[in-house]
Parts: C-alpha cells; structure tokens; sequence
C-alpha cells in the first residue's frame, strides 16, 4: 500500500492534535510565571517628588515573544483600505525563462481510489490514554503555578522587610540583604525555569508514544477495509458513515494502549533515557563471560 504521503500529512495532523489536547498552553505559559507585579498595561508615568532609595532587586523577567509581522496588507483589508498600508507599487521582476524538461518515461498507473475518511481531533478525545496524559500534565502545570505564586509572595514579603528595615540598617547591610534577595530570585527563577521545561518534555514523551501507536492503528483499520487513502474529514464536504473510520480507530487504540509512558514529575525524559542506556551498558557489560586465560603449554 502506497501511503507515505498521507502517513506524513496524518502525522502532522496527528502532532496538531495532540498538542492541543496534551500540551494545552504549551510553552506560552512560562511567560509572565516569574515577573512579580506586573500590570497588564502600560500607564503613563505621573510625575512625583523625588523619592528615597529604593531597593534595586530586579526580577529578570523572561524575554518577551517576538512580534508576529504580516507582510503585505492587513488581512481580510485591500491594501488600499488598511491603515498606514504601503502605497508603494508592486514591483514586477522578471523570471527567466522556463526550461525545456526532457520526457519522462511511462510508469505505470496508480490503483483506483478506495477513500476512508478520519478526525484526528475526535479520535484523540476518545483515546482513553490521550486523556490520562493530559491530567496529568495539568496536575503538574497546577503545582508548579502554586509554587510561582508562593515564591512570588516571598519575594515580595523579603521586599518589604528591607524597606521597613532600611532606617535601622547600615548601608552595607541594606546592600548585604538585597543581594541576598536578588540571588533568592535569580536561582528560584531557573529552578521555576527547568521544572516547566521537564513538564513541556514529558508531555510531549507521552505524546509521541500515542501518536505513533495511532499511526500503526490507522494502517491498519483502512487497509482491512481496503482503503488506499485516508482523508481528514474537515477536508471533506460530503461523505456516507461507510466511508469513516474514527470509531474504528478509537477502539483499536484504547484496546491496545491501555496505559502509556509517562516520565516521574521531576525528571527529564532525556536524562531518564541517557540512565536508562547507561544501566544497559552496565548489565550488559557484567553479564558478558570474561575471556578465559591461554593454556600453559
């Protein structure tokens, strides 16, 4: 069965699909998880007297995502309609000419079509495992937001009891206990960092363990039917039930993948596999017979 190409555009799907039902947020949420007190908007600044000192501990915020740039004209506008819109003409470069392509030989002719029809979005939801993977990375995501807020409030506490003990302080010690707090800050924020990261790998370990399997699955359902290509159904406008296989496929999956593989919170799954070939070697290493000296002549 000639499926390649629908096995790489079901794999993408797939990896879609899953990102939204396992990896809800993504990595958009590490922003803002360790910037305290930031306001949502920028208000201009009103002018005051001048202040006393005030502490200098910044919060290393992360930096923010880079601005998504639309060439050409605002979607949905014509050019000539939108807001500050480039009125400069296009410019028409020339392209050289088409080449002459040599002849091809005949090959021969693909089968007829036998069309199966799949949502990938409804198969994952069915999954059983799918949903699985999903409380548990949020269980994860849920206790790594309460421990941001609880540093968070640290810091703001620590905050305070410098600027209320600021007066009775020398200025040395002021400065001792801001850089004290400044480097609570500093360390926390990685530590914050590469727990998200682990959670962010562990669910897409999980992922790729499902969307494999469902590959294997969805071979397998079309071609007991026969089926030599398997279309998504948002592609398709009209369609008879005979010809979808979701169901088919969800019951497969939850009869074969009861349970999936999912990394113990706090450990990267690439660590857990570099441990894992390294007690191989190990095993392997001890359990080879050694090589018996030569004989004596």
């Amino acid at each position: 069965m000639q499926n390649t190409p629908m096995r790489l555009l079901t794999r993408l799907t797939i990896s879609v699909a899953l990102a939204a039902a396992v990896l809800p947020g993504g990595a958009a949420s590490a922003q803002g998880y360790f910037v305290p007190n930031q306001p949502t908007q920028p208000r201009p600044a009103a002018p005051r007297p001048a202040a006393p000192r005030q502490s200098t501990i910044q919060s290393q915020p992360l930096p923010p995502p880079p601005p998504v740039e639309i060439p050409g004209a605002i979607a949905g506008v014509a050019p000539e309609q939108a807001p500050d819109a480039d009125q400069t003409p296009v410019v028409q470069i020339p392209q050289p000419p088409v080449p002459d392509l040599p002849a091809l030989a005949r090959s021969t002719t693909p089968p007829a079509p036998v069309i199966g029809v799949l949502d990938v979005r409804e198969a994952m939801h069915g999954v059983a495992v799918a949903q699985t993977v999903t409380k548990v990375i949020d269980e994860r995501r849920n206790k790594l937001n309460e421990d941001v807020q609880k540093e968070q409030a640290a810091w703001r506490d620590l905050q305070q009891q410098i600027s209320a003990q600021r007066a009775t302080l020398t200025p040395d010690q002021v400065r001792t206990k801001e850089r004290e707090l400044q480097e609570r800050i500093t360390n926390a924020q990685k530590s914050l960092r590469d727990r998200n990261r682990i959670i962010q790998e562990a669910a897409q370990y999980a992922a790729a363990q499902i969307e494999r399997t469902m590959l294997g699955v969805i071979k397998q359902v079309s071609e007991s039917h026969g089926m030599n290509l398997v279309l998504h159904r948002e592609q398709v406008l009209l369609n008879i039930n005979e010809f979808d296989i979701t169901g088919q496929v969800v019951a497969q999956m939850n009869k074969i993948m009861p349970t999936v593989t999912i990394p113990p919170d706090g450990v990267s799954p690439v660590a857990q596999a570099q441990a894992d070939a390294a007690a191989a070697t190990k095993a392997a290493t001890v359990s080879a017979p050694a090589t018996p000296p030569p004989a004596k002549k």
